[in-house]
């Protein structure tokens, strides 16, 4: 059902997702999303996101690739990239040269990470340094309690587990803020230097050792806690992936309880209901394939982001389990056989902030998962634009199962932009178009979903992977 926002070149606002459900389905948007803010408490990283996944997995019957000889059709396997990214099958009747239906998407989001050398203290208080990670407004990140995940790795391999601010009665931290008083020069800065960098410390105590003999009483407090609640020395910390992030809790917002507001939605709003799909998946046509993605936030760079062999060697893999034989050519077939949505969110029109959008082609919470036939900057730059074939397609799966969509770009032309993981799928030859939901204050610390676009969501992702 598409909510088209047109009639005689003039603006007309679509019709409400709400108004489109039917008493049963009305009551399974609000079940859903239950299970979707527990997720969102429980996955802060993406680590937590990639352990919490694979727990619901194995529950629905899923194993570890590593522990299979070989696979057949209704195979349902995962395998983990260094417990930052994950993938997630069942296998299908039809040949995997064929090609697998995809959903994309990804499980990092905006934070501080913990520098590798962080102690220190100054005007008698413990600090710790920070290294913000992603695109965010440095002022939103000031002055708002904030948690501590992560692991410590000691010298011998043991891995320490971490996750401070997040249970009744745990501490919290903060950066602090400059009072109003003395921030007339602040004031005065642009808003991206009002809050530098490296002014980012974490507070993290203010009581020294009983010991005058010690030179820094305030940071050995710290070292001190640590050692005997973690067996951890200040060395681990070099061996650490420990990230900051906000410690309120996501909820229900507004009196009708019809939205979603917590930190992390980008991306795990679109993970958690690709993942959901897949659950329900029983021996398919086409192999279904859900990826669930790190380092997007930073170019999808590294091992365990998109530009890695990862998912390619998955496939690779999976062919050689399921023939018994392997060609390259298998793979490359495969891949440029397969179709996929990319699952990222999109800018939902804000009524604070309508300047930057343009209306027509504006995503609005409540009406709809969004498609996004191209994504980038300015002129397109950094995108992945899908055929309008493939566009057709996917607008047709949708509408024979009744799922309420809508079209959206991410602002007006000249305004800015943004990408997703979609051109580096697009690389293996594969059509790909952008899917997901739309947000308010994306990439801020509290960032806002419509619970209805987060179920038509799910019920898009199920369509799409168990299409032929």
């Amino acid at each position: 059902m598409p909510n088209l926002k047109f009639e005689s070149g003039q603006e007309k606002s679509p019709l409400s997702a709400w108004d489109k459900l039917g008493e049963q389905e009305y009551a399974d948007v609000f079940k859903f999303n239950e299970g979707y803010i527990d997720f969102l408490n429980m996955a802060k990283t993406e680590r937590e996101a990639v352990e919490s996944s694979i727990t619901a997995a194995e529950k629905c019957g899923f194993v570890n690739i590593t522990g299979c000889s070989g696979l057949k059709a209704g195979d349902k396997i995962y395998a983990v990239n260094r417990n930052k990214q994950l993938i997630l099958a069942v296998l299908g009747a039809k040949p995997l040269t064929d090609g697998l239906n995809i959903v994309g998407a990804h499980i990092d989001s905006p934070r501080l990470d913990v520098k590798p050398q962080p102690l220190y203290e100054e005007g008698m208080m413990s600090l710790a340094k920070t290294h913000y990670y992603g695109g965010i407004k440095k002022y939103q990140w000031v002055g708002i309690p904030l948690s501590l995940h992560g692991v410590v790795v000691k010298e011998d391999g043991r891995v320490i587990k971490v996750a401070i601010g997040e249970k009744p009665g745990d501490p919290v931290f903060t950066v602090t803020d400059l009072l109003p008083h003395l921030a007339r020069e602040q004031m005065e800065k642009k808003l991206s230097d009002a809050v530098e960098g490296e002014a980012l410390n974490i507070l993290l105590g203010g009581v020294p050792v009983n010991s005058r003999e010690i030179k820094e009483r305030f940071k050995q407090s710290v070292l001190d806690y640590l050692n005997g609640e973690l067996g951890i020395v200040e060395e681990d910390l070099i061996s650490a992936d420990l990230e900051v992030v906000p410690a309120w809790r996501a909820s229900d917002l507004g009196f009708d309880r019809g939205l979603v507001a917590g930190y992390g939605q980008d991306d795990r709003v679109c993970a958690y209901t690709a993942l959901q799909s897949l659950l329900e998946m029983e021996k398919p046509e086409r192999t279904c394939l859900v990826l669930l993605a790190d380092k997007e936030e930073v170019g999808s760079i590294g091992n365990t982001g998109m530009q890695s062999l990862f998912f390619e060697n998955f496939v690779a893999g999976i062919i050689a389990m399921s023939t018994g034989n392997y060609r390259d050519l298998m793979v490359r077939t495969a891949l440029a056989n397969s179709r996929c949505l990319s699952a990222d969110v999109n800018a939902g029109l804000d009524p604070n902030y309508l300047g930057v959008m343009d209306k027509l082609n504006a995503a609005r919470l409540g009406c709809g998962v969004v498609l996004t036939k191209y994504t980038g900057s300015r002129g397109k730059s950094g995108s992945s634009e899908a055929s309008a074939e493939f566009t057709s397609l996917v607008r047709r799966i949708f509408n024979r199962k009744n799922i309420v969509w809508q079209t959206g770009e991410l602002g007006k032309v000249d305004q800015g932009g943004g990408g997703t993981i979609a051109y580096l799928l697009g690389n293996y030859d594969m059509d790909v178009v952008d899917c997901g939901v739309a947000l308010l204050g994306m990439h801020s610390p509290f960032e806002v979903a419509s619970k209805v676009d987060v179920y038509m969501a799910y019920r898009a992702y199920g369509a799409f992977l168990e299409s032929v």
